[in-house]
């Protein structure tokens, strides 16, 4: 769940995407902040310390993401320190990145397994999700080791579990209820 200030603040920086025909741009140039902040949580820190100005915080802002960002997207960031809104900087890229996803008709989904699977493997859950879907799916494969074997498929609120983990809760349950297995 977004707070209102991530939600005004990514709505704000969709519409001016929107307005400027490059929702699919920003959307990646989110991605990239968002996994770089993933990839470096040191990067966050350096913007929430205190003992470090916003004249320092808005120069590195420049000089690192001026090359690799648009305008709007460095701006927005600038904008970020003089609020003293850092902090919200990773939930207000997921709610963006959400937004320019159901705008381009793309749809997220997880594939939990016990272990990583092939290219091949996702390929065909891609497939068949698109096909149930109609829509482009964006497919991320997450390691789950309690599922023992089969998969769960995560789509927006949809949950499809054929993992063995399931099987064996249900007959759990089964036997628990005095029915049969």
């Amino acid at each position: 769940m977004s707070s209102e200030i991530s939600e005004r603040y990514a709505q704000a920086l969709f519409e001016l995407a929107f307005d400027e025909n490059t929702v699919k741009e920003t959307k990646q140039q989110a991605e990239s902040i968002l996994q770089l902040t993933e990839d470096t949580p040191e990067l966050l820190d350096f913007f929430r310390a205190v003992k470090v100005t916003k004249e320092e915080k808005k120069d590195l802002i420049n000089r690192v993401f001026s090359d690799a960002y648009d305008q709007y997207m460095v701006s927005f960031m600038n904008l970020l320190i003089d609020k003293g809104r850092m902090d919200y900087l990773k939930e207000i890229l997921r709610v963006l990145i959400q937004k320019a996803n159901e705008e381009l008709g793309i749809q997220e989904a997880t594939v939990y397994s016990a272990r990583k699977l092939d290219d091949e493997a996702l390929a065909k859950i891609k497939g068949a999700l698109e096909k149930k879907t109609g829509k482009e799916i964006v497919l991320k494969n997450q390691i789950d080791e309690q599922l023992i074997a089969g998969i769960k498929v995560v789509v927006g609120n949809n949950i499809t579990d054929v993992s063995m983990k399931r099987r064996i809760e249900g007959m759990k349950e089964a036997l628990l209820r005095g029915g049969q297995v």
